[in-house]
């Protein structure tokens, strides 16, 4: 069964880059193939069988978008953990997370994500390996997180399985400066975890499991099928690419 859906659409400070690229004021506004990635995004959440949509931001322009599309909206926080912090007491669990920029989301990989993730997983997050992104996108250039078991990008896509996934978002929120420096991170768990991190020692599933126990939860990487899930739109190299790609 297809959970809910949330959708983070929230505004940084300052003038976006990738939206001034664009020449509008909001990223969820791309045109991209004829529509803007916010009815993208609401769409393939949807035809996955997503029963309802919400999307979070602060933006009016952006919540007017949203409603247009169906979907409902909801306050944005100040940062992208606490939206989801909120959106999760407001929505319940099991809850699917993703972003307004996830340009090139497709409902399959949504339905595949929910079944490869691990039924007892309190938290999952798809997540895949830089040769099958490589793979799939040649000129894509992606922030890698090094592990034992290769290169991994994320894939902007997260299942919150249950209650507890909650201790995993406020987790989060204490990580979410150190995304782009993973042995920060790693570090927050203990000196011998960052030791094996360090020596190439430690698996991405070993560092989310314990993440996933400092926060009282079980938590798990689900590789990704197809290497384009990691390709999303934060930048107008990326903008490029993906026009590139889809032809629109």
């Amino acid at each position: 069964m297809v959970p809910r859906a949330l959708v983070l659409a929230g505004s940084r400070p300052g003038v976006d880059p990738l939206a001034a690229y664009a020449g509008v004021g909001h990223k969820a506004q791309i045109v991209l193939e004829g529509r803007t990635l916010m009815e993208r995004v609401v769409t393939a959440l949807r035809e996955a069988g997503a029963p309802e949509v919400a999307v979070s931001t602060s933006d009016e322009t952006v919540a007017e978008l949203a409603r247009q599309c169906g979907a409902r909206v909801l306050p944005a926080a100040e940062g992208p953990s606490q939206s989801v912090g909120q959106a999760l007491e407001a929505l319940g669990a099991p809850l699917l997370v993703t972003t307004v920029d996830h340009a090139l989301l497709q409902p399959r990989w949504v339905s595949d994500f929910l079944a490869d993730s691990p039924a007892e997983a309190d938290i999952s997050v798809l997540m895949a390996r830089r040769e099958l992104v490589e793979a799939a996108a040649p000129d894509t250039r992606r922030t890698w997180i090094k592990f034992a078991d290769g290169q991994w990008s994320g894939c902007n896509l997260f299942l919150l399985r249950s209650a507890r996934a909650a201790g995993a978002v406020a987790l989060w929120r204490r990580v979410e400066a150190d995304r782009k420096r993973p042995w920060r991170i790693v570090g927050k768990i203990g000196p011998g975890t960052l030791l094996r991190y360090l020596l190439g020692r430690l698996t991405l599933a070993e560092a989310l499991a314990r993440l996933g126990a400092l926060a009282g939860a079980k938590a798990a990487v689900t590789p990704s099928r197809d290497g384009l899930a990691a390709v999303d739109v934060d930048k107008p190299a990326d903008l490029d690419l993906v026009r590139q790609i889809t032809g629109g």
